[in-house]
């Protein structure tokens, strides 16, 4: 294999940037089509003091799930009305349903994020789910998004949740690049990582070690600070472009194994890939201050550090052998951690997991 990186075409971030969004649509294409989420679509568009129908551009609403029925939903419309550029407006599965539909009708596709709650803005890759919300499989596209718009005005005005969770979605950016990096294992572009990928990882990691905690003081006040820039920032670009080019490994797959108890589909994606990240850092055998740093860090701003912070309030063994089965799946990126890994392993460490979690409340409290 080769070495690979992917980056999206063009990444703006600041306050008031949505303002440039009709001017930049016209740069790809003369007939647009915003997905919208549906609280994008209820309060950011009609609140945003632009003219949408002025510009010839369509908006839809997003129907909640990134599924084949949503995603066959858009291509009729995209035919339909002669689309040639498509916007993703909203959260993570709003985004990746838009991207996988603009990359099977061959057109440009821009991102605009509303929340800064995953690292799906960046990536040419997006994941696909049952229309009950399973995790399916990943969708890989052709190109990275052509643009990624971040409106950190717009960030600031969501519940602190989001940022929360895009936190833990970057948490795992750095171990996950740098267990590839040990193993000579494949990145999330078909290829091995570079010093690139594996150092914007890095920087993701020390970002929010720094900048976390006074991120989350700022997102609870919906102000704007240089702490929130930055967290934004990791939480999209670094991490975005960290787990693409560096790789993906134990989080994402215990993320993947997690969703198949229904108890857990109320929480989101990276706070789930948090607690998968903990669990990881007891299957690889991490040293103790670094699971002391980690953990800590999850305590500061809210992370899950326990089952029972992901709705799994009751358990037994045969329960999680369930989630470990589905974590260590044929062609899960578990597998790009050193040793052999097997759902026995996993489950051990996801039982010490919720027991160094549970442990740490006790002893604070």
């Amino acid at each position: 294999m080769l070495k690979k990186v992917l980056f999206p075409g063009k990444y703006i971030q600041g306050v008031g940037a949505l303002a440039e969004l009709p001017a930049l649509i016209r740069l790809f294409g003369r007939q647009g089509l915003i997905v919208a989420s549906p609280a994008a679509y209820r309060k950011i568009l009609p609140d945003s003091g632009i003219d949408w129908s002025g510009h010839c551009l369509l908006v839809e609403q997003f129907a909640g799930e990134c599924c084949e029925n949503e995603l066959s939903r858009l291509a009729a419309i995209i035919r339909e009305k002669n689309v040639d550029v498509l916007v993703g407006m909203g959260g993570g599965k709003t985004i990746d349903t838009t991207k996988i539909a603009a990359d099977r009708a061959n057109i440009p596709v821009l991102v605009v994020p509303t929340i800064a709650s995953t690292d799906a803005p960046c990536s040419g890759c997006a994941v696909l789910y049952s229309e009950q919300g399973v995790f399916e499989s990943v969708y890989y596209q052709k190109s990275n998004p052509s643009l990624v718009l971040v409106d950190t005005k717009i960030i600031a005005r969501a519940p602190v949740r989001f940022l929360v969770a895009g936190m833990g979605d970057a948490l795992a950016t750095w171990f996950e690049a740098q267990s590839c990096c040990s193993t000579q294992s494949e990145n999330a572009c078909g290829g091995f990582g570079t010093l690139t990928g594996l150092n914007l990882a890095r920087l993701c990691y020390d970002t929010l070690l720094q900048y976390g905690k006074a991120a989350r003081i700022a997102a609870e006040q919906h102000i704007i600070t240089p702490a929130l820039e930055h967290i934004v920032e990791a939480n999209i670009l670094l991490s975005g472009i960290g787990f693409e080019s560096g790789g993906l490994a134990s989080a994402h797959s215990i993320h993947n194994g997690l969703t198949a108890l229904d108890e857990t589909h109320a929480f989101y994606h990276g706070e789930k890939v948090a607690f998968g990240v903990l669990a990881g850092l007891q299957l690889t055998d991490a040293p103790p201050k670094e699971m002391d740093t980690v953990y800590a860090f999850c305590e500061d701003i809210g992370l899950p550090t326990t089952l029972a912070d992901i709705g799994i309030q009751q358990f037994d063994r045969n329960k999680l052998m369930r989630v470990a089965e589905k974590s260590c799946a044929p062609g899960e990126s578990i597998h790009h951690e050193a040793g052999g890994i097997t759902p026995e392993k996993v489950l051990q460490a996801l039982l010490a997991a919720d027991a160094t979690g549970k442990y740490r409340k006790n002893q604070s409290n």
